[in-house]
């Protein structure tokens, strides 16, 4: 139970330090889809 909540701990500051390398990701996902979308009109 000890490994599991370090290790969940760990991941929450991973998660807590690229957080926003995860959103600049996802808004550039969201641009090609709505690009993609748009060209296909």
């Amino acid at each position: 139970m000890s490994t599991l909540q370090q290790s969940y701990r760990g991941l929450s500051l991973v998660m807590e330090l690229n957080w926003d390398r995860i959103l600049f990701l996802g808004a550039i996902v969201v641009a090609l889809a709505t690009g993609a979308w748009l060209g296909g009109l």
